[in-house]
């Protein structure tokens, strides 16, 4: 049986264990999955429906981001120079103002659409109406990890706790064995939820074998609010309530003590590292080489764009690499493979779905990203991993694709003409800044 699609004549970046590059590679895909990988020699005489010549581009596996509000993006730029207790005050105002299931839908189609063209080819994604955030997913043509929101009090759906708890079980069986979608809980945080609704969350996610996501230890303030409410700090208070296991994803996680960083280690949890949003909200600077050290896998996330101002994961990549080595001092803080593995193969485990995403190897998934590497500041290349850390731009994402289906070709979407959605998020804006007036 012929091949869907082959790519020749790319430097291959596999991730795998050993993370192998192959120059002057080739790889092939049948019904979405790699079948074949190698030199460009192993290749002579093999023919596919559609062939790519990569011109020495890297090819990747796509980008994995851990913690976005891709529907935020409506909001892009709204509320700035606040820390993040009082600008929530004014996100939350707009948010309730303008939000409902159309909304949502408009503002993730543009979240989703700006992911896929820096590069990801799956995103966590923790938002209001997640059936409409599916749907955007889907238009582009991404996966994407979502599910139900919890929230203390009405929130801008006006749900109370059982109504949530119901919707959050219909999320589970309505995306049931869609391999596109990777369902799970997302209360909003230990400070807006109180524990015992946090357990319940918990327990669905749980039973329906989802994923359990939640802000933690974003700010002093909310160590402090924890603290003077259940008398433990965030990470020990979410220990000792259950909800710590390896389905666990943790936005943030920036004040964390020692205690903690063991804790998350011994329960396997997850951290999504938010480096721009936690500079820009002025939160302070995670312990990223600290965890690592104990073990915890830490991934990458971009946050809202009304945080960071948009889903740039290079952006995020290249901070995570760098900023630590500033803070403490050495070049090793964060290495170019850790940082590299952050955003593709740690991200894939944070899912739960290494088996098939997060490495480029035959018989896994074919979500993979072409990067251009012919532009002054690509060039000269002497290590592609060190050149996609740390010389990257978003811009030079040329082709993405999820499953072997391409949904960016030549730096455009190929499935989907934004004119229509960029129109409506412009003609919303005067609405949105009346609404915090």
């Amino acid at each position: 049986m012929g091949a869907n699609l082959l790519i020749r004549n790319a430097t291959i970046v596999t991730m795998d264990a050993v993370c192998r590059i192959i120059r002057n590679g080739c790889l092939s895909v049948t019904d979405g999955v790699i079948n074949r990988m190698g030199e460009a020699g192993d290749f002579e005489g093999l023919r596919a429906d559609r062939e790519i010549d990569a011109g020495g581009m890297i090819l990747m596996p796509g980008l994995i981001n851990t913690h976005c509000h891709s529907a935020d993006s409506l909001f892009r730029g709204l509320v700035e120079d606040l820390l993040l207790e009082p600008w929530l005050q004014k996100v939350w105002k707009a948010e309730a103002a303008i939000l409902n299931a159309d909304t949502v839908r408009l503002g993730a189609t543009l979240g989703m659409a700006e992911l896929a063209l820096g590069g990801v080819t799956t995103v966590m994604d923790m938002f209001w109406h997640p059936d409409q955030t599916v749907q955007a997913a889907r238009d582009i043509g991404l996966r994407v990890s979502t599910g139900g929101i919890f929230f203390d009090g009405p929130g801008i759906d006006g749900l109370n706790h059982s109504d949530r708890m119901n919707a959050a079980e219909d999320f589970f069986q309505s995306v049931s064995g869609q391999n596109d979608v990777l369902p799970g809980t997302f209360p909003h945080g230990s400070y807006t939820v109180g524990p015992e609704h946090l357990k319940e969350a918990h327990g669905l996610a749980k039973a329906a074998g989802g994923l359990f996501c939640t802000h933690a230890a974003e700010t002093r303030a909310e160590v402090a609010d924890i603290q003077n409410r259940y008398g433990a700090r965030v990470i020990n208070h979410l220990d000792s309530l259950g909800v710590l296991d390896p389905r666990t994803v943790l936005a943030h996680c920036v004040w964390l003590d020692d205690d903690e960083i063991e804790t998350l280690a011994r329960t396997g949890v997850t951290v999504s590292h938010n480096p721009m949003s936690n500079l820009k909200l002025a939160s302070g600077v995670a312990r990223v080489p600290e965890m690592l050290e104990a073990g915890v896998c830490v991934t990458i996330g971009t946050d809202g764009a009304i945080s960071g101002n948009d889903l740039d994961m290079w952006m995020a990549l290249r901070l995570a690499a760098t900023l630590h080595r500033g803070n403490t001092l050495s070049a090793s803080a964060v290495t170019t493979e850790q940082a590299l593995r952050m955003v593709t193969s740690e991200g894939a485990k944070a899912l739960g779905v290494s088996d098939r995403l997060g490495s480029l190897e035959v018989g896994k998934q074919a979500d993979m990203i072409l990067v251009r590497v012919d532009r002054p500041h690509a060039v000269p290349m002497f290590d592609p991993m060190t050149h996609l850390v740390f010389s990257t731009a978003k811009s030079d994402v040329s082709h993405v694709f999820v499953g072997g289906k391409m949904v960016v070709e030549n730096g455009e979407l190929s499935e989907f003409d934004l004119t229509d959605t960029v129109a409506e998020v412009s003609g919303l804006a005067p609405d949105i800044l009346r609404s915090i007036q």
